[in-house]
């Protein structure tokens, strides 16, 4: 008692809990009151989930990904963390509405209360800012490009748009610093803004007090008291409670936040912003050249500067809603807008089979990205270098760029090359049909004279050539019986046309020695016309003088890999 009583004596806390809990609420204490603090309850939550989020992120465009993705998928809790604080972002949004609209039904924001509406309604202007701002931190493809398009329209302002996206981004393009300017506003500027503001909003609320249900007046308020403590603070804390288990639930259920691919200013991606954006980006679609910037700029200000006029437009006394129809009901034509075209947006992108795909493969190539980055870590460069550490990255990055288009699809030229390439299978139907499409079909090789006849081996003796042939590649696992048998038939019947010693000319055939290992392979991309390969007979391009001598050698572990691989091994590596 006397530690209290010590402390009341200096700090006066007594006075205080006294004036917080013992407000009187007019008209009684009621759930239509819960919104605001509600509201505050979840702030503080962004703020503490916030402040735990910093400890691990790194506002640097080649780290940031990584940091988060560090977050998400190695701290403990960590995507519960991130889920909270982006999930609370929404939340906050729908809580923010709700509030605004029982504060519109209730009338009051009418005099003496216009003030604290005013500062309501920027307080929700800064609540969307923090969820634009906080869109591109994770400087994932979603977030780049979403707040790519957002200052592009802050861009197109007239008279000083270059300067204020300049001055958003921190120069021409997207880098370090337009991440470190989100960051500063994100942590520093707008959290100031919105503690003064919401300080300035409470001390309002307590100076004019709960405005009261509309149908209660004079006598039957006065009867009607109930002190904010505790019937009033009990049904807030039941809603908090109630607020922050469906937001557990909602982040259980959706697995966190999500986070895309590191941002790749190379590629092209369908951009989508978050649902409290949609209907902005959906009314945007209706227009189109200057019209789009106009709409883009002018509704935000329209709906904004409607609402922060509403206690001027609507100054009479009653707060009755069956006497303020009118701005009540554009108040209802504005919600029910943004509802209808929020569904509209999402349902043409459920229609759009095209945009499904192309989601589909960012989704995929988003769990490539995390996966890499919790077995590998992500390299110095940072972002997109995180693929780098994938296997064969380098290897099937230029297969991909130089060899693919020959090599699979429709439209190639030469033997298809996949999984199970030179693996046993492969090379079995390929000694029983060697002008098949699959093999020399496509090339002059099955068009000549000379073209490679199918073996008449059938049974154990073509399979003592496959394996002969399979031996070559350095396979650990031949019977070597049935290596031995085909080394005999190879000179029975292939060798008119295949040499197998290393280094030897071999016509019209290309040399056995050493088929399918690193060396080979390499040689063969260097220069397939060499006389120990396909001679004159070549229709491959020469890649001696365009990939340098580790290249080759990286393209051809990668064949060799091949040869034991399945589909879905090769599918597992995802995009190089």
């Amino acid at each position: 008692m006397k530690i209290r009583d010590w402390l009341d004596d200096r700090a006066g806390w007594r006075a205080v809990l006294h004036g917080a809990l013992h407000e009187p609420v007019l008209g009684g204490a009621s759930f239509a009151y819960v919104f605001g603090s509600v509201l505050f309850f979840l702030l503080l939550l962004q703020m503490t989930t916030g402040l735990l989020l910093a400890f691990y992120y790194s506002p640097s465009a080649s780290d940031a990904w990584a940091s988060v993705a560090y977050l998400e998928d190695q701290v403990t809790l960590g995507w519960l963390i991130r889920g909270l604080h982006h999930h609370g972002a929404s939340a906050m949004v729908i809580v923010a509405g709700l509030h605004l609209l029982q504060v519109a039904v209730w009338g009051a924001y009418k005099k003496p209360r216009e003030l604290n509406w005013v500062t309501g309604v920027i307080l929700l202007g800064l609540l969307l800012a923090f969820a634009l701002t906080g869109y591109l931190l994770p400087w994932d493809q979603t977030g780049y490009w979403a707040t790519k398009v957002a200052t592009g329209i802050a861009g197109s302002t007239p008279v000083m748009g270059d300067q204020l996206r300049e001055a958003v981004q921190g120069g021409n393009e997207y880098g370090n610093l337009t991440l470190t300017r989100f960051f500063a506003l994100h942590v520093l500027v707008l959290p100031a803004l919105t503690v003064g503001l919401v300080a300035v909003h409470l001390a309002l609320f307590r100076r004019h007090g709960v405005t009261p249900h509309w149908w209660r007046r004079g006598d039957e308020l006065e009867r009607r008291v109930q002190p904010f403590w505790p019937d009033q603070l009990a049904r807030d804390m039941t809603a908090m409670a109630v607020a922050f288990a469906l937001l557990l639930v909602w982040v259980w259920h959706a697995g966190g936040a999500r986070l895309d691919a590191p941002a790749d200013p190379s590629s092209a991606f369908d951009a989508r912003p978050e649902w409290y954006f949609r209907a902005l980006f959906q009314l945007l679609k209706y227009f189109s050249g200057s019209l789009e910037t106009i709409a883009a700029l002018g509704a935000p200000v329209v709906v904004g500067g409607a609402l922060l006029a509403l206690p001027v437009i609507d100054r009479g006394p009653d707060r009755s809603p069956r006497r303020r129809i009118v701005p009540l009901a554009l108040l209802g034509v504005g919600v029910i807008a943004t509802v209808v075209l929020t569904g509209l947006s999402y349902r043409s992108d459920a229609a759009d089979a095209g945009l499904g795909k192309r989601m589909a493969r960012a989704e995929a190539r988003a769990a490539q990205a995390r996966a890499l980055a919790k077995k590998n870590g992500v390299p110095p460069a940072g972002g997109t270098a995180v693929f780098q550490t994938a296997p064969f990255w380098r290897a099937r990055a230029i297969w991909a760029r130089d060899c693919e288009h020959c090599h699979a699809g429709e439209k190639r030229k030469g033997p298809v090359i996949a999984a199970g390439y030179n693996s046993r299978p492969w090379l079995r139907a390929f000694l029983v049909e060697p002008s098949a499409d699959a093999y020399y079909g496509r090339t002059k090789l099955a068009k000549t004279d000379k073209a490679m006849e199918p073996v008449e081996q059938t049974g154990r003796d073509l399979d003592a050539l496959v394996e002969l042939v399979y031996a070559e590649s350095g396979a650990p696992d031949v019977d070597a019986a049935l290596v031995a048998r085909g080394a005999e038939l190879f000179e029975q019947v292939c060798s008119d046309c295949h040499e197998r010693e290393p280094g030897v000319a071999s016509d019209p055939g290309p040399n056995f020695a050493h088929r399918g290992r690193p060396d080979f392979f390499a040689s063969f991309i260097a220069d397939a016309s060499a006389p120990i390969f396909f001679g004159e007979r070549n229709e491959m391009p020469k890649f001696a003088a365009d990939l340098s001598e580790d290249d080759r050698r990286e393209l051809a572990a990668w064949l060799v890999w091949l040869r034991d691989a399945r589909p879905e091994d090769v599918a597992a590596l995802g995009e190089p």
